[in-house]
């Protein structure tokens, strides 16, 4: 079980979560040695003072959750997290660009973050998959491994749906073997992630982690 707890990021971003539940997030994570915890930004700097010596990562969100805010502020965003402690940073695309088929804005987009994040930290980019085409699903993909991405990632948790193994099948044949895929959003059981990973994914983003080490089965939405 310690190597499905190395793929699943123990993620809370929930807008009213707390300090004490930030706290119990990353005892979880030290207890499990998840590979991260995904907190927003403004519990970075405690979540790495809280996992200081330990193996598990911190990881945040960039232009979360609509990936609407300009690419100068999602640099900034990234920059600030990896002085705050973050070692990994999820971003939004703009979504609207992708749609409108600006292809030349979503990939200096997607590159302003790795640019930002200078292979200081690792950068997943979340296509959000519920509000696209296949084909859009397939374009965002190219421009994440163009623009340097390490993942790309099925979904924020915060919009009208989250992973299918169908989506993370179409990721992966898109992205190849050298990129990872995070398959986020609804994954609430072993059962759940097992698909996941039998679809190509090599990341788990959810909020229902200790759920799925103890072979249980979470309610929760991400």
């Amino acid at each position: 079980m310690t190597n499905l707890a190395s793929m699943i990021d123990h993620t809370l971003l929930r807008a009213d979560a707390t300090q004490s539940e930030i706290a119990k997030l990353t005892e979880e994570a030290k207890k499990y040695e998840f590979a991260s915890v995904c907190v927003n930004p403004a519990w970075v700097k405690f979540a790495a003072e809280q996992l200081n010596g330990t193996k598990v990562k911190v990881c945040t969100v960039i232009g979360f959750p609509l990936g609407a805010s300009t690419s100068a502020v999602k640099a900034f965003e990234v920059k600030d997290a990896i002085e705050n402690g973050a070692t990994e940073v999820d971003m939004v695309i703009n979504i609207g660009a992708l749609k409108d088929k600006q292809d030349d804005v979503v990939e200096k987009d997607i590159k302003a973050v790795v640019d930002a994040a200078a292979g200081k930290a690792l950068v997943k980019v979340i296509i959000e998959t519920c509000l696209l085409t296949d084909e859009e699903k397939e374009r965002a993909c190219r421009f994440s491994v163009q623009a340097g991405a390490d993942f790309v990632k099925t979904s924020t948790g915060f919009s009208t749906g989250g992973a299918t193994p169908e989506d993370v099948r179409l990721m992966r044949q898109t992205v190849g073997p050298n990129v990872g895929v995070k398959a986020s959003g609804g994954v609430r059981s072993l059962e759940d992630m097992n698909k996941m990973i039998e679809a190509g994914a090599t990341r788990i983003g959810a909020s229902s982690g200790v759920k799925i080490m103890e072979g249980g089965q979470s309610t929760a939405s991400y």
